[in-house]
């Protein structure tokens, strides 16, 4: 199912967050993108309509399974597009901001085909045990790569 950049990228943020905190709450999501209470208040009811998150009577959001899968698989096309930006010699913070831009339009295939290389690229130079960032990202939020 094709969902707007913008749903994905709350999806993802939903994720980190409920990864290094206990309780999510709008709250928290207006202070990691440095949005208005009402922005994110409209786009967390779009959210809860269409099946990606549930709000209970405290105000805690939590993914649904289908919002989980979602976030995870946006999670996983960002931290690998950042680790190969940054392999290819551009700097972090380009890296990071280039990467949140190509995981909404970068197809399947090409995807599959850059992980794939990134692997590689790994098992060259000698790293096999240490699967580099991506698998420290993902291990760091309590996920193990066949999660996602």
């Amino acid at each position: 199912m094709k969902i707007q950049e913008s749903a994905q990228d709350y999806l993802e943020s939903i994720l980190v967050l409920t990864k290094e905190q206990e309780i999510v709450r709008a709250k928290d999501i207006c202070d990691y993108f440095g949005y208005a209470r009402a922005t994110v208040s409209v786009f967390l009811k779009q959210l809860r309509e269409n099946g990606y998150v549930t709000v209970n009577e405290h105000n805690h959001i939590r993914l649904t399974e289908e919002g989980e899968k979602i976030a995870k698989e946006t999670y996983e096309r960002h931290q690998v597009l950042t680790d190969c930006l940054e392999k290819l010699g551009v700097p972090d913070d380009i890296a990071e901001a280039d990467a949140c831009r190509i995981e909404h339009y970068i197809s399947a295939t090409t995807f599959r085909a850059l992980k794939d290389e990134e692997g590689k690229i790994i098992a060259r130079s000698g790293h096999e045990n240490n699967a580099g960032n991506y698998q420290f990202k993902v291990s760091h939020l309590g996920f193990n790569q066949q999660d996602i």
